[in-house]
């Protein structure tokens, strides 16, 4: 009689271990995605860390804002990197175009704004059928957008030949403004970051975009046009391009035919480094955000360090393949979770 309550607690106890087997691995891969997207978190507030242990005065409205200005225009031109690559395609004409953007802004804006306004205009136009080109002829985006590349350079050297210019006066003063409580890279950080976010994660269109990237044959069969679809995703990163263009001239009140040639490569790392892939649609807006915000901050700390500037490129390119190890590691240990 005694003999059946104790094999039922058996079964009951090995019942128990066999249905509590899968929580573990559940939990482990929870975790180990929460530890992938709080890399570019923890990436900032090391690099953040190590700057004020550097230069304490730097733990300051002050010394914030001067750290963080050149993150601003950066910001922008990475959502514009990130919309290509949501699409699993790769920008290598970004720089060039905010170098244009600024050069319009630096010549045209402050005596003929109509004509600038459409230049603008033109220019995002250009930007979408690029996209539309890509698509509809099945052309790699990284020959067709290198072309442009040498468009826009064309384009920036014969409307300002010599590094000079003069921006606006209203679009200086806003750049130059002193907001409240927080440096204004940090409101900008919050509004690119919210903005993105709500694009890409909130909207019908960003579902759309990631569905690009990720399995456009499925979103060709609902019905939706692709060559609209990503004509409308390069004309989006045109309009991130022209606003960090004219964020970039409004800082530094002139222009230069290669004063953003660096932005093709910055934020293509930041990108990658804020968690988002080549292909498969997957993207992150915040975490690109908190990618730009690194790459400055990588420069800033390379300067403190009485690094010469010659040097601090390949440094920040051992910063992101660093941070990147990390990650491939992550991915590792989710696939084995």
């Amino acid at each position: 009689m005694s003999a059946a309550p104790g094999r039922s607690q058996a079964s009951s106890h090995r019942s128990a271990q066999h249905e509590g087997t899968p929580v573990s691995p559940l939990f482990a891969k929870r975790g180990v995605q929460l530890l992938h997207g709080f890399l570019p978190v923890l990436a900032l507030g090391l690099l953040l860390a190590a700057v004020f242990w550097r230069q304490p005065r730097a733990m300051s409205y002050f010394g914030l804002n001067l750290l963080l200005d050149l993150a601003i225009p950066l910001m922008f031109a990475t959502l514009a990197q990130m919309m290509i690559l949501a699409v699993s395609d790769l920008d290598l004409s970004i720089g060039p175009f905010v170098s244009l953007v600024a050069s319009i802004g630096a010549t045209l804006l402050p005596t003929r704004p109509a004509v600038a306004v459409l230049a603008l205009l033109a220019a995002i136009a250009a930007y979408a059928l690029a996209g539309a080109v890509i698509e509809s002829r099945r052309l790699p985006s990284i020959v067709v957008t290198l072309g442009l590349s040498f468009v826009w350079l064309g384009c920036a050297v014969l409307l300002l030949p010599t590094p000079g210019g003069l921006a606006p006066d209203w679009l200086s003063s806003a750049m130059a403004y002193r907001t409240p409580w927080l440096p204004m890279p940090i409101w900008m950080a919050v509004l690119a970051a919210v903005v993105g976010h709500l694009l890409i994660t909130r909207s019908a269109f960003g579902t759309l975009v990631r569905g690009l990237g990720g399995n456009p044959a499925a979103v060709a069969r609902v019905g939706w046009s692709l060559v609209r679809l990503r004509a409308g995703v390069y004309a989006l990163a045109g309009l991130f391009g022209v606003i960090s263009g004219l964020m970039l001239v409004g800082q530094t009140t002139s222009a230069d035919p290669n004063i953003a040639a660096r932005y093709t490569l910055v934020s293509i790392a930041a990108v990658i480094l804020g968690g988002g892939k080549f292909v498969g649609g997957y993207v992150s807006p915040v975490g690109a955000v908190i990618g730009a915000l690194t790459m400055t901050l990588a420069a800033s700390f390379l300067t403190f360090l009485d690094i010469a500037p010659d040097w601090q490129v390949g440094m920040q390119g051992l910063i992101l393949i660093l941070v990147l190890g990390l990650r491939t590691a992550i991915d590792r240990l989710e696939q084995f979770a």
